[in-house]
């Protein structure tokens, strides 16, 4: 209605416009009590056009707005805000944990002391390796840390190591599942170990003595992670063995090899620690040879009778 309204009266202004154009060509005199007609109609005319114009830059400007909302919920990414706001506590808890149980050896700042190496740029897989198995935080100092149950949970460790990890950056805590170790090449696992472990942690994983009183431990107890990560930050007298050494793919292999060797069962009964013939050719002197002697001299006490 207000359109056709302003149609009208524009086609009625235009109208008048042409009758005041021709009375002025002709010499005629403006109407009496009509002074500046065609100026005002004009006028009107402008301010009709120039609020058209508004009403259409406003619903252009809506229609806008409107599609970029739309496309904004379809295409940002969803749970950034959380996901930053989550780190950014677990660092907060992590420092808070971080000042109260290993500050005293390693520094306010994790800089390091005559205590304790620095920890600025270990990254979390060796925050996690350390706390995990109860190696840290070490109650006294000694030639090697021995592993014990752990002191921190793992919603804390997990932030220890977040804390850690924004200070340097390092190593990240490897993802393994029981599917990549049941789909590992146990043959490639057991060819990388025998050339690159056994020599320190014994054939069958069970650990042996090194010098100065340190010592490879027994990986009964380690996880798959666990050997990963030790793996890519060398703890105590370990070697690092990086991506260029040994891959992904590998790593997990190796780890696959290792609880396979400590899961396995002994068919045989007892396995006496895994330690291979030595073990066995004791066992078989002092049980076997001692009971034959034992029997001779029975044997022998009879006869005096």
């Amino acid at each position: 209605m207000t359109a056709d309204a302003d149609v009208t009266a524009d086609a009625d202004e235009a109208d008048a416009d042409e009758a005041d154009t021709e009375a002025a060509g002709s010499g005629a005199k403006p109407v009496a009590g009509r002074p500046g007609l065609l100026g005002r109609r004009r006028a009107r005319r402008r301010v009709s056009t120039s609020q058209r114009r508004r009403r259409s830059s406003a619903l252009v400007l809506a229609l806008g707005l409107l599609a970029t909302g739309v496309l904004w919920t379809l295409l940002a990414p969803g749970g950034n805000a959380a996901s930053a706001s989550d780190s950014n506590e677990a660092v907060r808890q992590g420092r808070a944990l971080y000042l109260q149980g290993c500050s005293t050896c390693h520094g306010l700042g994790a800089q390091g002391s005559s205590t304790g190496p620095s920890l600025i740029g270990v990254g979390a897989a060796a925050v996690d390796f350390q706390v995990s198995t109860g190696r840290m935080p070490l109650a006294a100092p000694a030639a090697q840390a021995d592993r014990k149950a752990p002191i921190y949970s793992d919603t804390q460790i997990a932030q220890l190591a977040a804390y850690i990890d924004s200070l340097g950056g390092g190593p990240e805590i490897p993802k393994v599942d029981d599917t990549a170790l049941d789909d590992a090449a146990l043959s490639k696992g057991g060819e990388l170990y025998r050339a690159n472990c056994a020599q320190c942690h014994q054939a069958v994983a069970q650990g042996a003595p090194l010098t100065y009183g340190k010592f490879a431990p027994s990986l009964d107890e380690s996880t798959a992670t666990q050997i990963i990560e030790a793996m890519r930050t060398g703890p105590e007298s370990m070697p690092v063995f990086g991506d260029r050494q040994i891959n992904e793919e590998d790593a997990v292999a190796v780890a696959a090899y290792v609880r396979h060797l400590t899961d396995a069962p002994s068919p045989g009964g007892f396995s006496l620690g895994k330690y291979g013939p030595v073990p066995e050719g004791l066992l078989a002197i002092l049980v076997g040879i001692g009971g034959l002697l034992a029997v001779c001299l029975w044997i022998g006490a009879r006869q005096k009778r």
